[in-house]
């Protein structure tokens, strides 16, 4: 029988068989957007976070792998891997961006996604890493499988996006960049976030 209610995109959207090396991603905001909109926990609509009130420039599409938590087992895996003490994962499903060649007009949408390596960032003390992924398919960027292999201004741009995008003038920077990794140290972060959600 089928369901006359909309998925919540977080919890009733399947990550997908292949995960962690193929994933279902919920796609947010997309690099045209004034605004960043994000997920509703409560609801599963997006919602209004902020308007983007500076010059930065988001590089990909952005949004969240569903079934995810970065939780505890998140926090203890940034420890292990950067030497810091990291005492918490944000409370947020894992974050992703996923590059393509292709303009997106729109968030609000799934798509299949693979994961080549990501960032991992530190928020206030909290663990936030961001996997970066490319469209499964795409012409341009399918050819990647690992971050490395990105020309060196893809990976810049996305690096200063997220060192730089929660800074307000005149204060203190927030994000700090403690490790880049690669595909395999992805699929880890990756299952590691299944766990905490199984858990949460």
């Amino acid at each position: 029988m089928k369901s006359n209610f909309k998925a919540h995109p977080w919890h009733g959207i399947p990550i997908g068989e292949l995960a962690p090396k193929q994933v279902t991603c919920f796609i947010e905001i997309v690099p045209t957007d004034t605004v960043k909109y994000e997920i509703d926990k409560a609801t599963g609509y997006l919602k209004i976070d902020r308007p983007q009130q500076y010059s930065n420039v988001l590089p990909a599409l952005y949004g969240f792998i569903p079934q995810t938590y970065c939780g505890d087992q998140i926090a203890r895996l940034a420890s292990e891997k950067s030497g810091r003490i990291v005492e918490m994962g944000d409370g947020d499903p894992l974050d992703i961006c996923v590059l393509t060649e292709r303009e997106i007009t729109h968030g609000d949408l799934i798509l299949q996604a693979i994961p080549i390596g990501g960032f991992r960032l530190i928020d206030k003390g909290e663990a936030d890493d961001k996997i970066i992924a490319v469209l499964k398919g795409d012409a341009m960027y399918g050819q990647y499988t690992e971050l490395g292999q990105l020309p060196e201004a893809v990976v810049k741009r996305l690096r200063h996006y997220f060192l730089t995008y929660k800074n307000l003038p005149e204060e203190p920077a927030v994000m700090e960049l403690a490790n880049i990794y690669g595909q395999a140290e992805a699929w880890e972060v990756i299952q590691t976030s299944i766990n905490d959600y199984k858990l949460m």
